[in-house]
């Protein structure tokens, strides 16, 4: 059974606050977002705003009151619903005439879709009863965008009471978002990234939305996002077990992506999606067969043959004839536009400032960076105010952050309460440690560099909200952090949802003028970079040199992969494929040119 109905796109989580009230600019237009739940001193301030804007009283849900985490994100959850709901429930009454946002829904629906038809079979109609017959049909068609939700599963330390005292399980981040997210109103799915929690996958079987009904429908859907097949086949195996069925395996490129990156061993989008294409009815048979069996211990009854059952893709995606190559030949349902969403003030919350510097931004403005206190890669803007707030830290001897949120708090080299990496705390402690070491000078700017490259992703990945709706700042602090992915490189035009919309299915064009190649071609060259980079940084080739050599084997066979999939792609003009050749064997060429030694571990 298919989820994504409507539209064949969806907008995925970004940061902490660029999506975090998405569903209310969008949803009624039938298009699904996702809002990140982790950060609910955030959702307070958005609660706030929520209520004010509608004219209803806002109580305050106070850090002293018991469970307050997981209250403020159900009810924020509700808030939104309701919302969404209210504007449904007005759109369907407003008259088809030029410029009402019932047009702009119809208006704005792929042309393959049954519904688009049906609404231009109207507007061509003469007969006024019919007419009128097709407009009532149409208000009752209309239906909303997914309100879905995302939690980093590896974003989930511990908390305690205001004694100091531990406490219980249910009660650490991820654990009470996931609460927030089941005692909410919504019907939708979670989205878990960033991979396998087992207290969080083992938390799930608590609340019995997330369980099948007979009918096979599922109030709240669990969407896995991956970057690989074991990945999915190994976690969605660990969740049928316990009765939960994956609704929507969402494929991610490792590093063409906008936030963290979760890097492959050299395995590209293309090769991994066949994979999923090739392996779909064994996946689906294989984990459904778990489930049953987990269903019969619980005693649940479940027709089977309504459960929902996608695989989405997103990552660079930036073309309309990308787009629909990719659900086309690799059987997707909905395909993941994110970064580019940026671009759009009616869609996501990014500030004026920040907003200018993507318009600015030039190719090498977007960086994979170690800036995020997790120790995973991170997709940063160098033009950043958070950035250059880092570096007149550094500048000014006065290196780190300071930290208020401690959501990012996981390091206890020094302290036996976890502390952050991007703290200034930490950071003192760890160049004192440093400064004791004795090194030269060159190898003590190597490790003082990677020491004071973390930076506070707490307060800078939620600051552009506060900022673009006036709010009061988290301790004064407007520093924005921004996370998008480099494929925002050829996207530097501020433009309108209808034309953001209009570019996703081919009616208009946003590119700008940046040379730009296909998807398979950008991940691959993004691969290529960060394969020389993890060659250079290699201090002990022995041990890397297995790791290497498979990362450049797997490298190669998507080369080899991409060369057999162009006759396959139709919709692109000849010289696109010739080009994309071309830029095929120029990557080969220079793989092969790459030599291990011992002694010299690259050479090229």
């Amino acid at each position: 059974m298919q989820i994504y109905t409507n539209h064949t796109f969806h907008i995925p989580v970004m940061g902490l606050c660029f999506t975090i009230d998405t569903p209310v600019k969008v949803a009624r237009f039938g298009i699904t977002s996702v809002v990140s739940i982790i950060e609910d001193h955030l959702i307070e301030k958005m609660r706030e705003y929520y209520y004010n804007s509608i004219g209803e009283k806002y109580s305050e849900i106070s850090t002293n009151e018991d469970d307050y985490r997981t209250r403020r994100i159900t009810d924020y959850l509700n808030l939104i619903k309701k919302i969404v709901d209210k504007q449904i429930e007005v759109l369907r009454t407003l008259p088809f005439e030029e410029g009402s946002e019932i047009v702009k829904y119809f208006e704005m629906l792929p042309d393959t879709s049954v519904l688009k038809l049906e609404y231009l079979e109207m507007c061509q109609s003469n007969d006024f009863t019919h007419k009128a017959k097709l407009q009532n049909y149409l208000r009752n068609k209309i239906t909303a965008g997914n309100i879905d939700v995302n939690i980093m599963s590896k974003l989930d330390k511990n908390n305690y009471s205001k004694e100091g005292e531990e406490l219980p399980l249910g009660f650490s981040d991820a654990l009470s978002a996931l609460r927030g997210y089941a005692e909410s109103n919504l019907n939708s799915a979670m989205i878990f990234s960033a991979g396998y929690n087992p207290r969080l996958y083992a938390y799930i079987e608590k609340f019995k939305d997330f369980f099948p009904i007979e009918s096979g429908h599922i109030n709240k859907r669990i969407t896995l996002k991956v970057s690989d097949y074991r990945s999915a086949l190994i976690q969605g195996k660990i969740l049928a077990k316990k009765g939960i069925w994956v609704s929507e395996f969402r494929i991610e490129s490792g590093l063409n992506c906008g936030g963290h990156a979760f890097p492959t061993e050299g395995f590209l989008l293309g090769p991994i999606l066949e994979e999923f294409k090739i392996k779909r009815v064994e996946l689906q048979t294989e984990l459904l067969n778990i489930c049953i069996t987990a269903w019969q211990e619980k005693n649940m009854k479940v027709d089977v043959n309504n459960l929902p059952f996608n695989i989405t893709a997103q990552g660079g995606i930036g073309t309309s004839n990308e787009d629909e190559f990719l659900r086309e030949h690799y059987q997707l349902s909905s395909i993941g536009w994110g970064s580019p969403f940026l671009m759009v003030p009616e869609a996501t919350n990014v500030d004026e400032d920040t907003l200018q510097k993507l318009q600015d931004a030039k190719k090498e403005d977007y960086h994979l960076s170690y800036a995020s206190p997790l120790g995973i890669p991170f997709n940063i803007l160098k033009t950043s105010s958070s950035e250059k707030q880092r570096l007149e830290r550094i500048a000014s001897g006065r290196p780190g952050s300071p930290c208020y949120k401690k959501f990012l708090a996981t390091e206890t080299e020094f302290t036996n309460t976890p502390i952050c990496s991007a703290s200034r705390e930490y950071q003192n402690l760890k160049i004192k440690q440093l400064d004791e070491k004795n090194l030269d000078s060159t190898e003590y700017q190597l490790q003082y560099d990677k020491i004071v490259e973390k930076d506070c992703l707490c307060e800078g990945l939620g600051a552009a909200v506060l900022l673009k709706n006036n709010l009061t700042l988290s301790h004064k602090l407007s520093a924005v952090a921004i996370c998008p992915g480099p494929n925002l490189a050829y996207f530097s035009k501020v433009v309108s949802l209808k034309e953001m919309v209009g570019h996703i299915y081919g009616k208009v064009n946003i590119l700008n003028t940046n040379e730009r190649s296909s998807v398979f071609i950008n991940e691959l060259n993004i691969y290529l970079d960060y394969f020389k980079k993890e060659i250079s940084s290699s201090t002990t080739f022995n041990a890397q040199a297995k790791y290497l050599e498979k990362f450049k084997l797997n490298l190669l066979k998507g080369i080899d992969y991409y060369k057999g999939l162009i006759p396959m792609i139709k919709n692109e003009t000849e010289q696109y494929l010739a080009i994309m050749k071309n830029e095929l064997d120029e990557i080969e060429k220079k793989l092969s040119e790459i030599i291990f030694r011992e002694e010299n571990p690259i050479s090229i």
